[in-house]
């Protein structure tokens, strides 16, 4: 690896540096104050309540979803060991509650497995030496491909085969909750009927009719409880996870042949990704002929929400395994279909079922203007119109930069009615929302985001600790959401800041950077004790990154590029000191540092930089993207190669 040296002595100290840091010390603490109020010592979750239906495997994840993102950033050391003790802890607790069995979940949709992944995904990330978790990766992903024992897969029609699957093969139906479909339902009127092409069951107020509820909750049974569904397709993370270790080609070629049925399903439905596919591996074979309909799909309940996640998802994992772009096209066809149909219009908060949750995220009031487009379908055509979400665009454009998915972007932001530099005080659960002002931001538009993202960030965890402190020891019975409302621990603004990239998707997505920051001297991935980073800008060809170390003792950072070591660094353009500082003691004025600029050839994946105490190097990358196999990246034996 090729080595260089910070030789710029600080003048200035960076506040954003400043702030990283103590964003890293105030985190350090969350997590521990979170442990010691709701865990028990074996790391499960404290929880004296019932479980009710399928629904919960998901909810005693997520409260841990992001500590190992965390640690890869620069977390405490026994951060990464603590993960791994919940992951085990929880898993025992929901084995006993009956609903994981051989360490995974038992059979729910995808939608929600895809919510309970990110804690084990992380892990497996952070510490690929960690032979327990690879052995889980791969008999994980086993689970769905061709010939498991669990039937999940039917390779005759290259679907698989039920809604519900896990570990205990495809469960049939919808679920218990879903027997009926009441009008009574708590909170679901705003989401509308399931289907809507039943005799007599047209509007809201018909399932207040004898036995219509029950009709409605049977055709769900039936209709949505078998055969395939497009949310189905962040399945292929498992074996993308699988395959990161050791490229084994078993995992390649399901994911990309399960892709790629779906991507023919699109291409054949111009362009439109279907939601479902009958057991006989037809497009509409449950739903008369209909492309729409199906489980979490385009009519119910969240349509593009939960479609493009998944769409995405996959096509990312497309990328990992084959570092080509060909198949990102299903997930355009589906967002220029949406977008094709939208129209810039205000009253965002009364538009539809999410709107209050927009309106919220964007201060919108009801003057605010925003490009509204339909997230769901159904036998009338598009309708819930809400504000077109930032992320898949933004992972098209971060992965391509091709000028096709940058003018969609930029479509986009033309059309915002509201001010994309704003960083606005909101923290959701999916560690997500502030991707406009980091887009202006890297296109040098929004010089003050790093400071006001990280203010926004310690903001974050300070109102959790306030919330810590007065809540229970332990939810109320059924309040298994308790814990992830109270996890103290956030990532989004240091990943964008840190690695170049957008937080993981949530819903079963894999981490990605453009540039991995690990501690050479600690053989570890993670900002050194002290260094802080900050990636400035990032195109198809450039990385630009500053690294400053505030502390008393020297540090090894090493520079990989890309998350899973897939791109090259071609060259480092950097300055280096010239004699000139401190300057004549006799003068009053302190002198600015002289340096000239130098660039080297790398020629790596890796790029090993030494920084002094009190030094700062800003690095100008020319990168090659996807020049090599990806693979999940192990810095273990860096002290004895760096030291």
């Amino acid at each position: 690896m090729m080595r260089i040296t910070a030789a710029v002595p600080l003048r200035e100290v960076p506040r954003w540096a400043l702030l990283e840091r103590e964003l890293l010390a105030v985190l350090d603490q969350a997590w521990r104050r979170f442990a010691e109020r709701f865990c028990e010592p074996d790391g499960r979750l404290r929880y004296a309540g019932r479980m009710y239906g399928r629904d919960g495997v998901d909810d005693f994840y997520e409260p841990f979803f992001n500590w190992p993102a965390l640690y890869r950033l620069g977390g405490a050391d026994d951060l990464l060991g603590a993960a791994k003790h919940h992951w085990e802890g929880v898993t025992r607790q929901l084995t006993e509650l009956g609903f994981v069995r051989d360490e995974y979940e038992v059979g729910y949709d995808w939608f929600h497995q895809g919510e309970s992944l990110p804690l084990f995904l992380g892990i497996c990330a952070a510490d690929p030496d960690d032979a327990a978790f690879r052995a889980r990766a791969r008999r994980f992903a086993d689970f769905y491909l061709p010939g498991s024992s669990t039937g999940n897969y039917d390779a005759s029609t290259r679907t698989i085969v039920a809604p519900h699957t896990g570990s205990g093969g495809p469960r049939w139906g919808v679920g218990e909750d879903w027997e009926e479909y009441r009008a009574d339902q708590a909170g679901m009127e705003i989401y509308g009927l399931p289907l809507r092409d039943l005799p007599d069951l047209r509007e809201w107020d018909d399932l207040r009719a004898p036995g219509a509820a029950a009709r409605m909750g049977r055709a769900m049974q039936e209709r949505m409880g078998r055969g395939d569904t497009a949310v189905n397709l962040a399945a292929t993370t498992l074996a993308t996870n699988a395959w990161l270790y050791a490229q084994e080609a078993r995992y390649a070629d399901w994911a990309l042949e399960y892709i790629d049925a779906w991507r023919e399903r699109a291409a054949a439905n111009d362009g439109v990704l279907p939601d479902n596919v009958a057991p006989d591996g037809t497009v509409g074979g449950l739903h008369g002929g209909a492309w729409y309909g199906g489980h979490y799909g385009w009519t119910w309940p969240h349509g593009l929400h939960s479609i493009a996640s998944a769409a995405i998802v996959a096509a990312l994992n497309s990328v990992a395994l084959t570092g080509e772009l060909d198949r990102l096209d299903f997930v355009r066809g589906l967002l220029d279909a949406v977008l094709a149909r939208g129209a810039v219009q205000d009253r965002i908060a009364s538009r539809g079922s999410l709107g209050p949750g927009w309106a919220d995220r964007l201060e919108a009031d009801e003057e605010t203007t925003e490009l509204l487009v339909p997230y769901r379908y159904g036998p009338d055509g598009w309708f819930d119109y809400h504000p077109m979400p930032l992320e898949p665009v933004l992972w098209l454009d971060w992965i391509s930069h091709s000028a096709e998915d940058s003018a969609r972007l930029e479509r986009i932001r033309a059309a915002s009615g509201s001010d994309w530099n704003a960083v606005r005080w909101f923290h959701d659960k999916e560690e997500q929302g502030h991707e406009a002002p980091w887009i202006e931001f890297l296109a040098g538009r929004n010089p003050g985001y790093p400071e006001a993202a990280l203010e926004l960030a310690l903001g974050q965890v300070l109102r959790r600790l306030g919330l810590i402190d007065e809540a229970p020891d332990e939810p109320e019975d059924g309040d298994i959401h308790f814990w992830q409302r109270l996890n103290p621990v956030v990532t989004e603004i240091l990943t964008q800041l840190v690695t170049g990239a957008p937080p993981a998707l949530y819903y079963g997505g894999l981490s990605h950077a453009r540039i991995l920051v690990a501690d050479g001297r600690r053989g570890r991935p993670g900002l050194p004790a002290d260094v802080a980073a900050l990636v400035r800008a990032a195109t198809s060809a450039q990385v630009a990154v500053e690294l400053v170390n505030l502390g008393p003792d020297e540090q090894t950072v090493i520079l990989t590029s890309g998350a899973f070591g897939e791109d090259r660094i071609d060259a480092a353009t950097y300055a280096v000191a010239v004699p000139g500082y401190p300057g004549d003691p006799r003068d009053y004025a302190i002198p600015h540092a002289p340096s000239r600029s130098e660039r080297v050839a790398v020629g790596s994946a890796r790029l090993v930089v030494v920084m002094p105490p009190r030094t700062r190097i800003s690095l100008d990358l020319a990168i090659t993207r996807r020049a090599y196999g990806a693979h999940h990246q192990s810095f273990a034996g860096s002290i004895k190669e760096n030291a």
